[in-house]
């Protein structure tokens, strides 16, 4: 194996991708909760706006096996009973746990700024709101200096190449980067926090990719496998301490 690399955040972060979604229906308050009990120190998402404003949690975005139609077309009491609004995460599980929303909505980044913060003032520090679209982190950024922002991309569409995303990123303070496992390197990690940026991977879902990412130094892991990833994250501790 290769060497050691050390994590800018120290333990990393381990986000159940839409909750503990090896185990049970994914993105549902049982997924969420049960994730948290296997280990999980974070919870991932995404998020959509419905028609009266309210941020929920869902992936594809529309509702419907026959008739499909767009959650943005619909009110909140429309929805289906398994399709949670963001308030109702904080209700059930609270609010001490990092929380990653992938914004599928361009509208949906000030709503869910508030929600969140509405719930507990102290999740700024915790809420990491992700999109693929440097400008629009950015007019996110302007608008609520508290959140943590990241840059969800791939290392092949980052044309100037990755010294100068992580330039223009720290140029308009956006937190994190977050790539695919496969594009993570130990080099490319130290590149980004030579630029002060927390490094995240996804699709994380194997011992071996869990324990690679973490010697490479990775920052946040984004998994389906609650529990292995929390046995990842022990691993990874006692070999920092030796």
């Amino acid at each position: 194996m290769g060497a050691l690399v050390s994590s800018l955040r120290v333990p990393p972060i381990g986000f159940a991708h839409r909750g503990a979604r090896a185990q049970v229906r994914e993105n549902t308050l049982e997924a969420f909760a049960l994730a948290l009990r296997l280990g999980a120190t974070g919870l991932e998402s995404d998020v959509w706006l419905t028609a009266d404003g309210v941020p929920v949690l869902d992936h594809d975005g529309v509702v419907g096996r026959v008739r499909r139609k767009p959650i943005s077309a619909l009110t909140r009491s429309e929805l289906p009973e398994h399709i949670p609004a963001l308030t109702d995460l904080f209700t059930t599980v609270g609010t001490s746990f990092e929380l990653s929303l992938d914004v599928k909505d361009p509208d949906a980044g000030l709503p869910i700024i508030h929600a969140a913060l509405a719930a507990d003032p102290t999740l700024s520090e915790r809420l990491w709101l992700c999109d693929d679209d440097l400008d629009r982190l950015s007019r996110w950024r302007d608008e609520s200096g508290e959140v943590r922002l990241v840059m969800s991309t791939r290392l092949k569409r980052m044309k100037a190449g990755p010294e100068r995303l992580a330039a223009q990123m720290r140029e308009r303070s956006i937190d994190a980067v977050n790539l695919h496992h496969s594009d993570w390197t130990g080099g490319l990690t130290t590149l980004f926090h030579r630029f002060g940026r927390y490094a995240f991977g996804w699709d994380a879902q194997f011992e071996r990719i869990l324990d690679g990412l973490l010697r490479m130094g990775i920052d946040g892991l984004y998994s389906d496998h609650a529990d292995r990833m929390s046995d990842a994250l022990e691993r990874h501790a006692r070999r920092v301490e030796q």
